[in-house]
């Protein structure tokens, strides 16, 4: 009898089941997945007002330029509101009454006059000539009048030039306080030609006669 020789047929190795080398060699080691994640960098999210910080967290930032120009802004409106032209106006017309004040005559002026005409009177004696009571009875009354007309025509031109210099929310005030100005002008000059005797001299006494000649 020959003998029967038995074939042995190979198993083929199941991929299912890998050996301890190839499981070994396929996992991770224990240090491996922290430098991975290190490695890929996080997300960033575009944020024009902030950023985002190291760990792609988002930032947030005010801006503290707009915020000082809203708080600019609403100084500036309260200023405008503030300011409301009443003390411009007031000033425009005190200058036009000062002006006209100035060239009419004040009662301050006249209680003046008066005064110094009874005060002439009064240092005068019986042997004074005509020049000299005209002097100390008119003369210096007319003065005292002129010089008080003029002090209230300066402070007319005074304040209707400070109006005009100041910012004006109203459109008539300007001219109401130059007009103002020009009157004191006008009651300034008036009132020089008044106290040097311009417009109207004093008037002179006649000579007295000549005494007769002797026989």
């Amino acid at each position: 009898m020959n003998p029967t020789s038995k074939t042995q047929t190979p198993e083929p190795e199941s991929s299912q089941d890998p050996t301890p080398e190839s499981a070994a060699a396929t996992e991770p080691k224990a240090g491996e997945s922290d430098v991975r994640d290190e490695a890929v960098p996080a997300p960033r999210t575009a944020d024009p007002a902030g950023g985002t910080g190291a760990d792609g967290a988002l930032v947030v930032e005010f801006d503290d330029e707009s915020d000082d120009g809203d708080d600019d802004f609403a100084d500036e409106l309260a200023a405008e509101r503030g300011h409301s032209g009443l003390g411009s106006m007031a000033g425009a017309f005190l200058a036009l009454a000062l002006g006209i004040v100035g060239l009419t005559g004040t009662w301050f002026g006249k209680v003046l006059s008066e005064r110094e005409a009874l005060s002439g009177q009064v240092k005068l004696d019986q042997s004074a000539t005509a020049a000299k009571q005209i002097s100390e009875g008119y003369a210096d009354a007319w003065h005292a009048s002129a010089a008080a007309n003029g002090v209230v025509a300066l402070l007319a031109l005074l304040v209707g030039a400070i109006v005009v210099a100041l910012p004006q929310r109203t459109g008539w005030v300007r001219p109401v306080a130059v007009a103002g100005a020009v009157l004191g002008f006008v009651g300034i000059l008036v009132a020089l030609g008044m106290y040097f005797d311009i417009f109207a001299s004093i008037p002179v006494p006649p000579a007295p006669p000549a005494a007769p000649a002797a026989p």
